[in-house]
């Protein structure tokens, strides 16, 4: 909940500079910078196999799922079924140009949208 962040919390978050640490994950191979979001432990036992195969990969720090404006909370199961479809899509159609390009909107989302 932001409304229990201090105004330091809220500012990290508002400026993404809380994804900060994820840098570290990289460099020890645990994640890559573009890939499905890692989820929540409650919600792995309610997916599919077809879904779960967003972990054959590492998870990344941004993901098309994400750049497509489904970032943050999910507050109802619509939300998170959008965001595993484009988790999926971006599985099944993978390429360095797909992940170039997710970087790029990634970059303009957070100038543009001040990490909203």
């Amino acid at each position: 909940d932001a409304d229990r962040l201090p105004a330091f919390g809220q500012w990290l978050r508002a400026t993404s500079l809380d994804e900060f640490p994820e840098l570290l994950n990289i460099l020890k191979g645990e994640m890559s910078f573009v890939g499905p979001r890692p989820l929540l432990v409650e919600y792995l036992k309610i997916y599919t196999d077809e879904e779960m195969r967003r972990h054959d990969v590492r998870p990344g720090i941004t993901g098309w799922a994400q750049v497509n404006g489904l970032r943050g909370a999910t507050p109802n199961p619509s939300i998170m079924k959008r965001r595993m479809e484009f988790d999926l899509w971006y599985l099944n159609n993978w390429t360095i140009y797909l992940d170039l390009y997710i970087i790029f909107k990634t970059f303009y989302a957070l100038i543009r949208y001040k990490g909203d």
